[in-house]
């Protein structure tokens, strides 16, 4: 993708490039956050931040190592991670305040059938969750938000071969968590990632 004229250093200091740095990745961004946040409302307020941060730091930007997007990407991926914090300390706080709801029996049953159908579910997500930080970075961005592992090394502000050496890491610990003889197939995604049929992992 193609960036604007002086990139975004001369977005920070010109209206008219701005609106059209904005237009050019706003609906990309959007995307990105959405798929980390359910709420409408927050998706808006975060990705107006993303583009208010991508202001204040338009000087690191560095063509050389990736495009606009994934430069924007590595910003809102810190974004969705700060309010990701700032939620998890507010809802300890009103737990701490209000306590927990008694559940009828009707509600535990329906609950506990919800459990039954969504343990695979879970165990997916429970086994990206086991990775290392920087391990489920890259598996994040290169599986959910289609980056190429050069892209996300650019968004995470890390070497390119490092970033393979990352994915290539967690495969192996994904592929380590599955159980084929009693687990459906996996999302494409995941299998994408894990070097499944349909993907290989390598660049787009």
């Amino acid at each position: 993708m193609d960036g604007i004229r002086g990139g975004p250093a001369a977005a920070a200091h010109d209206p008219q490039l701005f609106e059209e740095f904005y237009r050019r990745h706003v609906d990309a961004v959007m995307s990105f956050v959405a798929r980390r946040v359910a709420d409408v409302h927050t998706v808006a307020d975060l990705t107006a931040e993303v583009f208010l941060a991508a202001l204040d730091s338009a000087h690191t930007y560095r063509p050389g190592r990736g495009d606009e997007r994934a430069w924007l990407y590595g910003i809102a991926r810190n974004i969705v991670s700060s309010e990701r914090r700032r939620i998890a300390r507010e809802t300890a706080r009103d737990l701490r305040i209000s306590g927990r709801r008694l559940l009828e029996p009707d509600d535990i049953a329906r609950l506990e059938d919800k459990l039954d159908a969504e343990s695979s579910g879970r165990r997916a997500l429970a086994a990206l969750e086991r990775l290392p930080d920087g391990e489920r970075a890259v598996v994040e961005l290169v599986a959910v938000d289609q980056l190429t592992v050069t892209e996300a090394a650019a968004a995470l502000g890390i070497r390119q071969v490092t970033a393979r050496v990352r994915l290539h890491r967690a495969r192996k610990a994904l592929r380590a968590e599955a159980d084929p003889a009693t687990e459906t197939p996996p999302r494409p995604s995941l299998s994408y990632v894990t070097g499944g049929a349909g993907g290989t992992g390598g660049e787009a």
